[in-house]
């Protein structure tokens, strides 16, 4: 019984860590890395910041997919662009991931 729980533990960490390697690839694709990182600041806020402003809201996964596509003026100096290239279901991944970060 151990065994097949740390197997079944093992697959989900696999899982995880490959789903994670799948949004850094659409992250490249879709060039989101030039103003954005998981914990640093550039021209657009990091992810973590984004993830904590959102932590709390139902609607968080949707108010990212929207941003991602239509673009938003935030609170920086620079808005963020519209990106309808991205279909909503990666998009949906990136906002996802994006809100899974913690400091």
């Amino acid at each position: 019984m151990k065994l097949v729980t740390i197997a079944l533990a093992a697959g989900i960490l696999v899982g995880g860590a490959a789903e994670a390697q799948d949004v850094r690839s659409l992250l490249k694709t879709y060039n989101c890395n030039i103003c954005h990182a998981d914990h640093e600041t550039k021209t657009g806020p990091a992810y973590v910041d984004v993830a904590a402003k959102y932590r709390n809201n139902p609607k968080a996964v949707s108010i990212l997919v929207a941003v991602i596509r239509k673009g938003v003026h935030g609170e920086g100096p620079w808005p963020m662009p519209p990106l309808p290239e991205v279909p909503p279901d990666d998009a949906k991944k990136i906002a996802e991931y994006v809100l899974s970060l913690k400091r």
